[in-house]
């Protein structure tokens, strides 16, 4: 259980509800198959897997939860052509011209035809809410799948009180002040791999893997005015990720150094058990110190 892509949001107000309690909401919102003539349909599920019944996973104060959405693929190729023929053959019958109202009453019916035929995909999206610091965070950067698992949670909770992260200082400034001037954090070392824009409404964009992103080339981009929008870091050699300007976090990696604490003669539950505690932990250090760097407190983590 390693979470890859972060997008994070701060309650507004503590989140009381208990694992006990949060399960029972998810409860009345349990996936359930997509029916035969609906494109979608989404719910909670246990983040253990099938075997497993508890829709919440906690540990320690952070509740883990999974989304889980069922789609039907439907190409658009596929139903516009049915829809053509259709639109051709009444026209030829009838000697007219088809309008659109009767275009979107053929699609309706094409669709209504085709979805109890058609094959689906299913998706899961995890999430844990941090009691103790006061974050929602989301394995996915994203906007749909994110968008989906919050107004779900809202839907199901009743209310969701969260908000992005909010720093005092602009990230794309800060990010571009590390390279330009080194000005970061001993806890954290640049990586290899950056994106950089221009801010005029041309927007070139520049990006960089696999370099030194102290070398002269990289500074020549910075002082012709571009900015980093993105940047690889690693933090206390523990975790290496790539941090975006609208602060999510992409492409996280748990380091050797953290995963050799695991026991890898548990079974796959204690072994899931063992992988979201660490995971957890390692979190909840790193993210106020990551905040800190754009001028967040670091005890707290508090973002305004």
């Amino acid at each position: 259980m390693w979470f890859r892509n972060l997008t994070l949001f701060r309650f507004a107000e503590p989140f009381t509800p208990t694992a006990e309690m949060l399960a029972g909401k998810l409860a009345q919102a349990v996936f359930q198959p997509c029916a035969t003539h609906l494109m979608n349909s989404h719910g909670w599920a246990p983040p253990l897997g099938r075997r497993a019944t508890d829709l919440v996973h906690a540990t320690g104060g952070y509740l883990l939860i999974c989304l889980k959405s069922e789609e039907k693929l439907l190409p658009a190729g596929v139903i516009n052509e049915i829809v053509a023929d259709r639109v051709a053959a009444l026209g030829e019958r009838e000697n007219r011209r088809v309008r659109r109202q009767e275009r979107e009453q053929l699609r309706t019916e094409v669709l209504q035809e085709l979805l109890p035929r058609a094959l689906s995909r299913s998706q899961l999206n995890y999430a844990y809410i941090d009691t103790r610091q006061g974050w929602l965070i989301i394995d996915s950067v994203n906007r749909k799948a994110v968008e989906r698992l919050t107004h779900s949670l809202r839907a199901t909770l009743g209310s969701l009180p969260i908000t992005p992260p909010r720093v005092a200082n602009v990230p794309a400034m800060a990010m571009t002040a590390w390279l330009a001037d080194g000005a970061l954090d001993a806890d954290f070392a640049l990586a290899d791999e950056c994106e950089l824009q221009d801010r005029d409404e041309a927007g070139g964009i520049v990006r960089c893997k696999g370099q030194d992103l102290n070398s002269a080339e990289i500074l020549a981009h910075l002082q012709a005015g571009k900015q980093v929008t993105r940047v690889a870091l690693i933090w206390r050699q523990r975790l290496a990720f790539v941090l975006a300007e609208d602060l999510s976090i992409r492409r996280l990696r748990f380091l050797d150094v953290v995963r050799e604490q695991l026991d890898e003669t548990e079974t796959a539950e204690q072994l899931f058990d063992a992988e979201f505690a660490l995971m957890t932990g390692e979190l909840a250090e790193f993210l106020p110190r990551l905040w800190a760097l754009f001028g967040a407190t670091v005890e707290t983590g508090a973002l305004g």
